[in-house]
């Protein structure tokens, strides 16, 4: 049986992880003075000496700037709780388009330097199904079908933590196209430079899969989203 306690958090700890959230969430940004202590400890529900010990926490860290005479500020934002893949998992609407376009462009890049006859042959099952959904205007298996094909690029750039990043994010990719789709229209119309970067990929052309991405992602039309 283990015998070794389990450590509570102090109050101060529980005050600093809350206010570092506050931070992380963008209510306060690099440069931003603090609220008064006698603020925090209204909003928090708590003394003096744990808003003071809370912010000692945060400043050891290097999130919070005591100055003394002047007041408390943000010195580091990025400094959260949060992890990175919860971040990108909470990720909605054009914040995680910009995350997914920068994405695809190196991933692209990689795949055609590093793909294998296997994972082409699954590329070519993926975009064959997109291009069939799409002309029987099903939005569903259209987008989930490009969304395996772009997967499988993923898998293809040999590089583990760009495949994990990319699979982190295509949950909520999956749910943001259906939800901005009205139609397969731009499906449609996007295939053909879908079948390039596929090509692209087949034949080792790095130069020209970043060209296909970078025309399939930044749409020229008042930015509207592409898939």
């Amino acid at each position: 049986m283990f015998t070794e306690p389990v450590k509570k958090n102090s109050l101060s700890d529980v005050v600093a992880e809350k206010l570092q959230k506050l931070i992380a969430s963008g209510k306060f940004k690099i440069g931003d003075q603090l609220p008064t202590e006698p603020e925090l400890m209204e909003h928090f529900g708590v003394g003096r000496s744990t808003i003071r010990e809370a912010i000692r926490i945060l400043s050891y860290s290097g999130i919070l700037k005591v100055q003394q005479g002047v007041g408390t500020f943000v010195a580091l934002q990025n400094g959260s709780p949060v992890p990175w893949y919860k971040r990108l998992q909470s990720a909605r609407g054009e914040e995680l388009n910009e995350v997914r376009q920068l994405l695809e462009l190196k991933i692209a890049e990689k795949a055609a330097i590093h793909r294998t006859p296997a994972q082409i042959k699954c590329m070519q099952k993926y975009l064959h199904d997109r291009n069939t959904a799409a002309h029987e205007n099903n939005i569903v298996k259209a987008v989930e079908a490009d969304i395996a094909f772009h997967i499988k690029i993923a898998e293809a750039c040999n590089n583990k933590i760009l495949s994990d990043l990319y699979k982190t994010i295509a949950a909520q990719l999956k749910t943001y196209f259906i939800e901005v789709f009205v139609d397969t229209k731009l499906l449609i119309q996007k295939q053909e430079l879908h079948e390039q970067l596929l090509q692209s990929i087949i034949d080792k052309d790095a130069k020209k899969a970043w060209k296909c991405v970078s025309a399939i992602t930044y749409h020229e039309n008042n930015g509207n989203i592409s898939a």
